[in-house]
């Protein structure tokens, strides 16, 4: 414990939103090691993307937006989307000299002496006057709760562990989810599965024409209140609605994406209505998103009643030496290119102040 290691600024994560914030840490005069240090526990570079299944192809992905400084350009659409952008944010980390700190578990973010902050890792442990966490959610898998669901004889899966569709062939498939992950899972699984269920929540909304600017602020600041309410952050895709694709269109067409109400219970073949109606399944693919991963600051406090962090741009309300990029409205790619800068800018603003003046 006596060996700890001093740095301005700890990154934690090394997505799109921890490689921007790192991006505008060095542009603005921060040294890699000296001032600031990124940490990330994948095992090699691509956040989240390095996990998807491999029939997700690049060309396939909406709304990859380049990190700042330097393009993605020439992919091939055919190429599994892991492999394109794994490359890229490899690329981009050895341009940039950003010195990714991997595989580092953070296991806590607590108060440390001096007013500093001690960041406990499977690395060591680093004392940091600033701390941006872009941790995503890709660790912390939604699973709801439903009655019987322990008696199912078939398998369940999350989105997280879904490999791509040839591993359902002549298999009876109900999907859980009204996002963009249930409906790919659900066009890919259609010819090979011996059936598909797609079930949701609430009946999904297709929104029609461009998706401009003014629609994105609208979608983005509806997200944005709840998080200044310390309430836990919904998806930006949540308030978007389901992009009526030409693919979107042809499984409704089709009847692949007729979607039925949630059910009420899981039984040992299947899922079954309070109305009586069952649909028997061998496998029920769970598409129901992502909570943050932010369990290693609970030492800290910071969760309002409502469950979330309360946060004003990217800071946190409660401790002004934190920020969350990647976190609520900026959880889209572009989002978070945004939070990242305006990471930096506050907390070099943060630093500055607390700099003592010269006699």
């Amino acid at each position: 414990m006596n060996d700890i290691r001093e740095v301005e600024v700890v990154v934690i994560g090394a997505g799109q939103a921890g490689l921007a914030a790192a991006h505008h840490l060095r542009r603005t005069g921060f040294e890699p090691e000296r001032d600031f240090v990124v940490l990330d526990h994948s095992p090699g570079p691509g956040g989240a993307w390095q996990f998807r299944w491999p029939s997700l192809t690049y060309g396939k992905v909406h709304g990859m937006h380049a990190l700042p400084g330097m393009e993605l350009t020439g992919a091939d659409p055919a190429r599994p989307s892991a492999e394109v952008i794994g490359e890229y944010f490899a690329a981009y980390e050895k341009t940039f000299d950003l010195r990714v700190r991997r595989p580092v578990d953070v296991r806590a973010v607590r108060e440390g002496t001096g007013g500093r902050l001690l960041v406990e890792t499977s690395a060591g442990n680093r004392s940091t006057r600033a701390l941006i966490n872009a941790t995503g959610t890709w660790d912390r898998p939604f699973w709801p709760r439903y009655p019987g669901q322990e008696t199912f004889r078939g398998r369940q899966l999350h989105t997280a562990r879904y490999a791509g569709p040839e591993e359902f062939a002549g298999q009876r498939v109900v999907v859980v989810g009204g996002g963009a992950s249930g409906t790919q899972h659900l066009l890919e699984l259609a010819p090979y599965a011996a059936a598909t269920t797609w079930v949701t929540r609430r009946p999904p909304v297709f929104r029609e024409g461009p998706f401009d600017e003014e629609a994105g602020r609208a979608a983005v600041a509806l997200v944005e209140e709840r998080v200044r309410q310390g309430l836990p952050p919904k998806s930006v895709v949540s308030v978007t609605g389901l992009p009526l694709n030409d693919a979107i269109r042809a499984g409704l067409e089709s009847g692949v994406l007729d979607r039925l109400p949630m059910f009420d219970r899981i039984t040992e073949e299947g899922v079954e209505w309070a109305d009586g109606r069952r649909v028997a399944a061998d496998v029920i693919l769970w598409a129901t998103g992502f909570r943050a991963a932010i369990d290693h600051l609970a030492p800290l406090r910071l969760r309002e009643a409502g469950g979330g962090i309360r946060v004003e741009g990217t800071r946190a309300v409660a401790d002004p030496r934190i920020h969350l990029v990647g976190y609520g409205p900026s959880a889209s790619t572009i989002g978070a290119n945004r939070a990242g800068r305006a990471a930096v800018r506050d907390i070099r603003r943060l630093l500055a102040a607390e700099e003592p003046v010269a006699a």
